[in-house]
């Protein structure tokens, strides 16, 4: 699934798109992974990415960022290394979770209050 942010934001040239997939499933668990990419046309430095999962899933451990989740609805703050994303450049961030039943993925994603809408 990728999302990108709707034309005609507020702030000139700042820009993402949000790719997550599933790596890989198991009985009550699932690994994930979500690639930040900055379509702008200047650097982002310090960022937040929220999102929420709409079957109960929850994130166990993860790297490239550190979570908060507060039942569906997910914030995640970066870690160092993956702080900066230049212009045109991306992070990724990986997880695993847990999940019982289905395991949809997350409709929309915000980064730094920007809202990424669902791409067409």
């Amino acid at each position: 699934m990728a999302v990108t942010t709707d034309e005609g934001g507020t702030t000139p040239g700042v820009g993402c798109s949000v790719g997550y997939r599933v790596v890989n499933q198991w009985s009550g668990g699932f690994q994930g992974e979500i690639t930040i990419r900055n379509t702008g046309t200047t650097k982002i430095d310090g960022w937040t990415l929220g999102f929420a999962f709409a079957n109960g899933q929850t994130v166990t451990n993860m790297w490239g960022g550190t979570p908060t989740q507060t039942g569906g609805s997910v914030k995640v703050a970066p870690a160092s290394y993956t702080s900066t994303i230049a212009a045109n450049g991306s992070v990724t961030v990986g997880f695993t979770g847990s999940q019982s039943g289905t395991n949809a993925a997350p409709a929309a994603f915000t980064l730094s209050g920007a809202t990424c809408a669902a791409a067409a």
